[in-house]
Order: structure tokens, then C-alpha cells, then sequence
């Protein structure tokens, strides 16, 4: 890409037209992604469970690592912290864990 400071004209070069075009295409198609759902829920309590631990570490989580990695067999045992140290919005957290 060449730019003239002057005119302020961009010249795009054919080889990079071509490939703008085609990541332009593939942004408008459907997802290829061959995710099942109840994989894609899971990822979601994960992803849930890791808000909450960093959100409620000062009232529920204390004793533990700040860099403690939660995955998908934490999250019931996130859930119980919550529900059990935790204020209401932890415990409501929590029971949408459950889920």
C-alpha cells in the first residue's frame, strides 16, 4: 500500500485487493465451527465460573491463588463457594451455575 501524504490517495496493489476480498467474503458467511451445544454450554460455565472466581475472590475465594485456574470441573465446587460464603449476588451467581 502506498500512500501520498499530499493528495492523500491510497494505491492498493492488486495482490492485496485479491486478498482483502477474500477475508471480506468470509466475514459475511456462515460459521464453520463444528461446535455441538451442550460443548458450547459448557465453555459458557467455564468462562461464568472464571468471572465470578476473579469477581467474588475478596469474600469467597480468599484463601486461594489469585492465579488459580478454573475449568470444567471446577465449576460445581465455584458454585458451593459462592452459595456458601458468598452475599446474594454470589449466591445468585452460584444457582445460575447450577444450571
Amino acid at each position: 500500500m502506498i500512500l501520498d501524504h499530499k493528495r492523500l490517495m491510497i494505491v492498493v496493489m492488486p495482490g492485496i485487493r485479491r486478498y482483502l476480498a477474500e477475508i471480506g467474503a468470509r466475514g459475511g458467511r456462515r460459521s464453520r465451527r463444528t461446535l455441538d451445544a451442550d460443548t458450547a454450554r459448557a465453555m459458557v460455565r467455564v468462562r461464568e465460573a472464571r468471572r465470578a472466581f476473579r469477581r467474588f475472590r475478596s469474600t469467597c475465594f480468599w484463601s486461594y491463588r489469585p492465579d488459580l485456574v478454573i475449568g470444567a470441573h471446577d465449576v460445581p465446587w465455584v458454585a458451593e463457594q459462592l452459595m456458601k460464603h458468598g452475599n446474594r449476588e454470589a449466591w445468585r451467581v452460584g444457582a445460575r451455575l447450577c444450571r
